[in-house]
């Protein structure tokens, strides 16, 4: 046996308190515990029932995915170290039994808190209930941990839309977070709507403005709680670990791949030359495990230690690099069943993207659930699309602004891991070729997303074959079409514009100038 590095040392013999273990970066983070820090005592996992599954089958059905079949394969009985637990943190107590707090309270070293709602969109009584009100319910919790050395707050790069530069600090919330606690607890949701542009100001959703609300909580915790808040920019598909590709959701970018991949998106409205801020899951991962041992060893400062897990400046690429090289790519590797030839595009004037939205988006789906309404089938493109305008509206935030996001804290953690701790726990952007990347996001989102395997590619790219024939048809008898009406009513249009003019002489001031310039 090699001797444990630093990281996997401090691990060793831990109790750890994750929420948020069954989302995306929650499972990422219980596989890489496990499998490179596997001398760890437990993991207690707070899951919440779901469709009449018991949290305990949904962790066995989590151990079941793909991503977990190296720890199957290679340590099985470390599996045995998750211990799932009835609970929601949008309940009292996070809806624990009392055996249940006082297990957390005396046995809990480390506390990972990435419980969140994801959806953009959210109702703001929704955001503030999960994401803020649930981060004070751990909060609470963890002051009265006995053990705690390290508390891990996921935030997000996003939240702090009125800065231009995001330094690696807890800037003051617009309010007191405690006022909207209140607020949205005493009010009606009718009454809530009515305030919520208010209250969001600048936010252009209520996800990044409940995030901001809580890291004003975990900052005012501070030095008396141990905290660190990390805020990873946009998360997408892994680089390496637990599988190459790995992800299990159509959250942000995967989504509007798949998308386009499939024809379905036809424009976004982005500016091209903007920055990109992405980071795949497993770097993010590393940098939540490695933050939480520095928790620990680091000195304690007056202010609260922050980490923008970011590439910004470091790997820098723009969204219209990420179009021209993910095209080609997506071209190479089709996915199955697509509705149209993927020939989409990104726009930055929002007109323009509208025209295209109506014309390519819209009137198809109304046509195609025409279609499915005459031959007596569901229909669904209509419905689908709306999700995706949603969707659309929701990102353009994002991808038609500069972010500027200073990860000094980061690299200076990266800089002073030692090498053996590098390898297992890496973070280095610049060992990431942008194009392999890319088709590694664009494999892993259609084989564990979309479920389509790889064997189906020579038929897919067939099908894109005929799918380009027949895109390329109907662009040649569009123009055809419109050239014909201009040529047939050429006389027509000839006469309206001579008709014109003669009125226009017709008027004595036009007509003294029109004499006036012969």
């Amino acid at each position: 046996m090699s001797e444990l590095t630093e990281i996997p040392s401090f691990y060793k013999g831990k109790n750890i308190f994750v929420t948020g273990g069954t989302g995306l970066m929650g499972k990422v983070l219980i596989e890489k515990l496990l499998y490179s820090c596997s001398d760890l005592n437990k993991i207690y996992v707070l899951v919440r029932p779901k469709r009449g599954r018991t949290p305990e089958i949904r962790i066995d059905e989590m151990f079941k995915l793909p991503m977990f079949q190296r720890v199957r394969k290679q340590k099985p009985q470390v599996l045995k170290k998750v211990v799932a637990l009835n609970g929601d943190v949008s309940v009292e107590n996070l809806g624990l039994t009392s055996q249940q707090l006082e297990t957390l309270m005396n046995e809990i070293d480390v506390v990972f808190h990435l419980a969140a709602t994801l959806r953009l969109e959210s109702k703001l009584k929704d955001a503030i209930e999960m994401n803020t009100i649930g981060t004070k319910r751990v909060l609470e919790l963890a002051k009265n941990m006995k053990k705690l050395q390290a508390f891990v707050y996921l935030s997000t790069a996003f939240c702090y839309p009125d800065k231009e530069e995001l330094d690696e600090k807890v800037y003051d919330a617009p309010v007191d977070p405690h006022d909207v606690i209140r607020l949205v607890q005493w009010l009606d949701e009718g009454a809530i709507d009515l305030v919520t542009p208010k209250l969001l100001g600048l936010h252009p959703n209520t996800y990044t403005y409940s995030k901001r609300l809580a890291e004003k909580l975990v900052a005012d915790e501070y030095p008396n709680l141990p905290c660190s808040i990390a805020r990873p920019s946009i998360v997408t598909p892994a680089f390496a670990e637990p599988l190459p590709g790995w992800v299990d959701n159509l959250n942000g970018p995967v989504g509007l791949m798949v998308g386009a991949g499939k024809g379905v998106i036809r424009s976004m409205h982005c500016i091209g030359n903007y920055h990109a801020e992405v980071i795949p899951v497993d770097l993010a991962i590393n940098a939540l495990i490695a933050i939480a041992y520095r928790t620990v060893i680091m000195k304690k400062n007056a202010a609260v230690p922050v980490y923008n897990i970011t590439q910004s400046g470091v790997l820098p690429i723009t969204w219209g690099e990420v179009l021209g090289k993910g095209k080609k790519i997506a071209y190479q590797y089709p996915f199955e069943g697509q509705i149209w030839y993927p020939s989409g595009d990104i726009h930055s004037s929002k007109f323009v993207h509208n025209m295209i939205v109506f014309f390519f988006h819209i009137i198809p789906a109304y046509f195609i659930d025409f279609l499915m309404l005459i031959f007596r089938q569901k229909r669904f493109m209509v419905r689908i699309q709306n999700r995706i305008s949603v969707g659309l509206e929701v990102l353009q935030y994002f991808t038609t602004r500069e972010w500027v996001f200073h990860n000094t804290n980061l690299l200076i953690m990266w800089g002073e891991m030692n090498p053996k701790d590098k390898e297992i726990f890496p973070i280095d952007f610049l060992c990431i070729d942008e194009t392999e990347y890319m088709k590694t996001c664009v494999l892993g989102a259609r084989q564990y997303c979309m479920k389509e395997n790889l064997s189906t590619l020579p038929k897919a790219r067939r099908h894109q074959a005929i799918m380009y024939v027949v895109h390329l048809i109907a662009v040649y008898l569009f123009y055809f079409g419109v050239l014909y009406l201009i040529l047939k009513n050429f006389e027509i249009a000839r006469h309206g514009l001579d008709y014109v003019t003669d009125q226009m002489k017709s008027l004595p001031i036009l007509s003294r100038f029109i004499k006036k310039t012969r």
